[in-house]
């Protein structure tokens, strides 16, 4: 296991796609719901926990060697919105491009045969992890940071937020990240033997509803 492939993985400027979206920070501006650097840490809380968690437990599940097939049917039903699972499928076609270059891998390339317009971008990172020689906390902590760095970094664009301001917010959820990414672990333990039904099944009902009255906007700064 290299921490070094860890580093290149979580960089945000492996092209892996995520710079485009917001992870529904964008929409969460317009309504008023992030303001500021206190509100964009409960935004960012609320994510953590669930479509974080969600990720977190499929990308972990991935590495242990869960089908990624079954994987990526059980991400489609935690995914309601067909915009968030357009989004994720995006995401996970352009971090496929990127994996395979990076570290090439039959696992990889099956799944791309498997999935041709992508995979959902979680299963995509636990297969990249696995072909990076990665195990299965490390994909989960990966996962846990995108789901609140991602919101963080365009929020920053979208109301001028200091810098320093959202860092210190990621700075402060990183207790949560790690009770979050160890539960994501153990229940992709759990899912080797259980099947893909036991992962995590949180919801978050105004992020789906959110990305897809994102989707319809004539003019957007991010593609969700």
């Amino acid at each position: 296991m290299s921490r070094a492939a860890l580093l290149v993985l979580a960089d945000g400027r492996f092209p892996a796609g995520g710079h485009a979206h917001s992870g529904g920070a964008e929409a969460a501006v317009k309504a008023g719901r992030i303001t500021g650097a206190a509100s964009l840490e409960d935004f960012c809380r609320g994510r953590l926990h669930t479509a974080g968690r969600v990720a977190a437990a499929l990308a972990a599940a991935a590495v242990l060697g869960v089908d990624p097939v079954e994987l990526d049917a059980a991400a489609d039903a935690r995914t309601p919105s067909p915009a968030l699972r357009v989004a994720a499928r995006k995401l996970g076609r352009q971090l496929m491009r990127a994996a395979r270059v990076t570290w090439p891998s039959p696992e990889l390339d099956a799944l791309a045969r498997e999935f041709p317009k992508g995979a959902h971008q979680p299963v995509v990172l636990g297969v990249a992890a696995r072909a990076a020689g990665l195990g299965a906390v490390d994909a989960a902590y990966c996962a846990v940071y995108e789901s609140v760095s991602g919101p963080a970094s365009a929020t920053v664009r979208l109301l001028s937020l200091d810098p320093f301001d959202a860092t210190g917010v990621l700075a402060r959820l990183v207790p949560e990240l790690d009770r979050v990414a160890d539960a994501a672990v153990e229940a992709a333990r759990v899912a080797v033997d259980g099947g893909v039904d036991v992962l995590p099944a949180a919801s978050a009902p105004l992020l789906e509803i959110s990305g897809e009255g994102h989707a319809a906007w004539p003019v957007r700064l991010f593609a969700s």
